[in-house]
């Protein structure tokens, strides 16, 4: 996909009959290979969304602790993948939706602040949601914050965000789980979650 003036890889995969599309925004350090938004996106793709999957940065670019951390550069991407997608057959008249985790969901919620209506909807897991704090004003997408109730710092981040959103909100807090949700039972729910979000707004 040629985007911002290189190439990135993804895995875009649209069911028949698909209503959405859900675009994932990973976090620092993480890729389109992420095993945890892969097991999310096979749940959304069980309930007849498409999803598509596709590394932010080029590899050369995620060796560096600076560019992972340039959120407006993950959103110029995120933008770009959208339009990418818009401009292809079999995805233009999809309604589109973003999962980001950790940073990624700051680059959502700042795409879905660009994009105004044209966003379905937003779903954040772990989000650092405070780094996109300037817009958060804009959202207009439906949006739902997952959290690990043991993630407090981050829990304390997503609190006082959403706060601050003034759209169809959601918070919800996974008893006990950590920053990865990966205690037993933590990511399904977290991608059950997500699903019945995305269904139901795209």
């Amino acid at each position: 996909m040629p985007v911002d003036g290189v190439e990135l890889e993804g895995d875009l995969r649209v069911p028949d009959g698909a209503s959405g599309l859900v675009v994932f925004a990973h976090g620092s350090g993480s890729s389109r290979k992420s095993p945890r938004n892969n097991h999310v996106a096979d749940v959304i793709r069980d309930r007849g969304l498409g999803t598509f999957l596709f590394d932010l940065l080029t590899e050369a670019e995620d060796q560096s602790y600076e560019t992972r951390f340039d959120i407006p550069l993950l959103t110029t991407r995120l933008l770009g993948a959208t339009e990418w997608l818009r401009d292809r057959d079999e995805t233009a008249a999809l309604e589109y939706g973003y999962f980001g985790s950790s940073t990624g969901a700051a680059a959502a919620l700042l795409a879905a602040a660009d994009l105004g209506t044209r966003a379905g909807a937003v779903v954040s897991r772990g989000g650092r949601v405070d780094l996109a704090e300037s817009r958060l004003d804009d959202v207009s997408a439906p949006t739902l914050f997952v959290v690990g109730g043991a993630d407090e710092q981050v829990l304390e981040r997503n609190r006082d965000a959403f706060a601050r959103l003034d759209c169809e909100k959601s918070l919800e807090v996974i008893p006990g789980a950590g920053h990865l949700f990966e205690g037993p039972g933590e990511l399904d729910a977290v991608a059950d979650l997500a699903a019945d979000w995305f269904e139901t707004h795209l």
